[in-house]
């Protein structure tokens, strides 16, 4: 054990495997097809080159992106530490570089947790997504053009609407390409809604929950993160967002880009909220963007989100497979490796649907059945067929907590048992729990037995109420640390492991110290919709301090025409577009862009009232007022013991 510094926590290093992990692991090697090795085939296929180690780093030399820590990988043996199953898949995800799909079509894979894809046109080149960093974005195109010649950009796509695959476009359009709006840049419908509300509302809650999904902060190692299932990590580089200059609309709708006829379906509300998929005639290519990758996805991400629509999902697939069934070559999508040749193709879309179909159906049964979410969970087994199939396992999402989503998407958290509609809060149950159980002493006695016999889920339970009753019994701590650790070690889940080992590392370290929230970035402010504006406002608001407060302010924006009340009280912020309240406290009129310069920290109110860039009536002050009453939400927020810092 580490010695810690005076008044700080003793810092435990991780523990082995026990003997029931190990146990487990090896009846994973006997149960899975271990000897089909044709992913690892299809995962180096047609490469050309790459980046030593996949090292990306910032104009000023921060390093944003390397596989170079991942070196353990190298071993085909599992540790004890890890699944057998998901040490294969974080191996595949290890190759890096530039591959070649077919002649003509190119990915940039292992420069982020997504891929670039390359498709060549008459004069220039197809940028389908564009990677999660500027950063990656330009060293992906350079690496396409040190191999495949210098050429200019003829289009961009972004499949759909996650950061990691529109964040780094700034680095495939320089300045003057922008300015001279010759390149098109082409998203489903209503991508621009989707990309800059989907995480900013509930986004600081998200941001820390995702530290729990990804294990950014965990070491990497065996005994710590070693994959996400969709690829490595979250790439750490600058994100800018670029407004789509053409919206494919409805599923058959065709563009000629660059002389290449693309042919789209559109996949709403499946992976992204927004997402298209497409064939290329040309090249036999088929591209499913993020809805049929080598694994099974999110219906609900650790970090939050809505809960995605599998039933829908299924179809899409199902519909792809009937429009473009027995005519790719070759199918690639947004993250992994390609497959290749027709029966290889249409099985994996087949597997896939019928994957997504079974689990909403099956849990739609047991539903009916009475079952509940974690019955279910407990219940549900996947078919041989499916079970099997590489593709099909839970390596970032995964059949225990996407039945627990489709759960929650018809019927929602309540079970209807009513022990379960008002119950007590973790740390006054916890308390209670404790006190039931005969004490502290006695809990952890039995906690020592339990997990011995590998009984490491209930033992979490058990325990976990302890550490809500008394956070700083480091016996506690330390009991349920080691817990879920082995759960975390026997997970054939990225994100399950994540989360297991940094809650165990936060028990035994505390909270870890990470810098104050940047302000969020003009690009995106810019990008937001007003009304998209006054909404993150309003959940700002604190409804005990607004309590028997009125504050009326009228807006008006030179640069977009637009007007607006922004209306509190009843300790709710309201507004009200294209109007003006008479007896509004204050008015003021300023560019929408000025604004955006406010919120970014790019200038202050005053500065910008003294620059002429804000005119006013009435009395300022009650904007300042009003602002008085705003949270600032913090970075990181505790998860696996109770909240120092009560909220009210």
């Amino acid at each position: 054990m580490n010695q810690p510094a005076a008044g700080e926590r003793p810092i435990e290093s991780p523990k082995d495997a026990t003997a029931p992990v190990i146990a487990q692991h090896a009846a994973t090697l006997q149960a899975l097809p271990f000897s089909d090795t044709r992913d690892f085939d299809d995962a180096k296929r047609g490469f050309l080159g790459t980046v030593e180690n996949a090292r990306i780093a910032s104009a000023q030399g921060r390093v944003v992106w390397s596989l170079e820590p991942y070196g353990f990988l190298s071993d085909e043996t599992a540790p004890p530490t890890v699944d057998p199953s998901l040490w294969r898949q974080s191996r595949l995800n290890m190759h890096h570089g530039l591959f070649e799909v077919v002649p003509g079509v190119y990915q940039v894979r292992g420069l982020d947790i997504a891929n670039m894809t390359l498709i060549e046109g008459e004069r220039g080149v197809i940028v389908v997504d564009t990677l999660t960093s500027i950063e990656g974005a330009r060293a992906a195109m350079e690496l396409y053009f040190q191999h495949r010649g210098t050429r200019p950009v003829a289009a961009v796509i972004f499949t759909h609407t996650h950061t990691d695959h529109w964040g780094g476009a700034r680095g495939v359009l320089d300045d003057a390409t922008l300015a001279s709006g010759s390149v098109p840049i082409i998203a489903p419908n209503f991508f621009m809604e989707h990309a800059v509300s989907e995480n900013i509302i509930a986004g600081p809650a998200m941001l820390r929950r995702a530290m729990y999904q990804f294990g950014p902060l965990l070491a990497k190692g065996v005994r710590g993160q070693v994959d996400c299932g969709l690829g490595k990590s979250m790439a750490a580089g600058s994100v800018a967002l670029l407004r789509p200059t053409d919206l494919i609309i409805a599923t058959g709708d065709k563009r000629v880009i660059d002389g290449v006829e693309f042919e789209f379906q559109m996949a709403p509300n499946s992976e992204a909220p927004a997402e298209m998929h497409f064939f290329i005639p040309r090249y036999k290519l088929l591209n499913l963007a993020e809805n049929c990758t080598h694994n099974f996805h999110n219906l609900l991400p650790f970090r939050g989100a809505d809960v995605r629509d599998a039933l829908a999902w299924s179809k899409y697939l199902g519909e792809a497979l009937h429009m473009w069934g027995g005519k790719a070559d070759a199918m690639c999508g947004q993250h992994h490796w390609p497959v290749w040749g027709h029966e290889r193709i249409d099985t994996m879309i087949r597997q896939q649907r019928d994957l997504y179909k079974f689990a909403h159906d099956q849990t739609i049964r047991l539903m009916n059945h009475g079952l509940t979410a974690t019955e279910i969970a407990e219940t549900i087994r996947l078919p041989k067929s499916l079970d099997g199939a590489w593709h099909g396992r839970g390596y970032y999402g995964h059949i225990r907590h996407n039945v627990k989503a489709i759960y929650q998407k018809y019927l929602g958290w309540y079970d209807a048992n009513p022990v379960n509609l008002d119950p007590l809060p973790p740390v006054e149950s916890g308390r209670k729990y404790v006190e039931y159980m005969g004490g502290a002493a006695a809990i952890l006695e039995r906690a020592k037995t339990d997990f011995a016999k590998g009984e490491f889920r209930f033992v979490a339970q058990a325990v976990s109420h302890l550490v809500f009753a008394e956070p700083d019994n480091q016996a506690a701590r330390a009991m349920l640390a080691d817990t879920f650790e082995q759960l975390g070690y026997a997970a054939e889940s990225s994100t399950w492991r994540n989360a297991y080992l940094f809650g165990a590392q936060e028990l035994r370290q505390g909270m870890p110290k990470v810098p104050a929230r940047a302000p969020m970035p003009r690009e995106t402010l810019a990008a937001l919709r007003t009304e998209q504006l006054w909404d993150v406002l309003g959940v700002r608001l604190n409804g005990p301090k607004a309590e028997g407060k009125r504050i009326v302010l009228n807006w008006s924006f030179s640069d977009t025409g637009e007007n607006f009340i922004l209306n509190l009280e009843n300790s709710a912020l309201t507004y009200v577009a294209d109007a003006q309240a008479p007896d509004a406290d204050a008015g003021f009129t300023l560019a929408r862009s000025t604004l955006d310069e406010v919120i970014a920290k790019l200038t202050t109110f005053p500065d910008a009232v003294g620059a002429g860039k804000i005119t006013f009536t009435g009395n300022p002050m009650r904007l300042g007022e009003l602002m008085t009453l705003m949270d600032e939400f913090p970075r990181v927020f505790e998860i696996v013991e109770p909240k120092r810092t009560m909220v009210s």
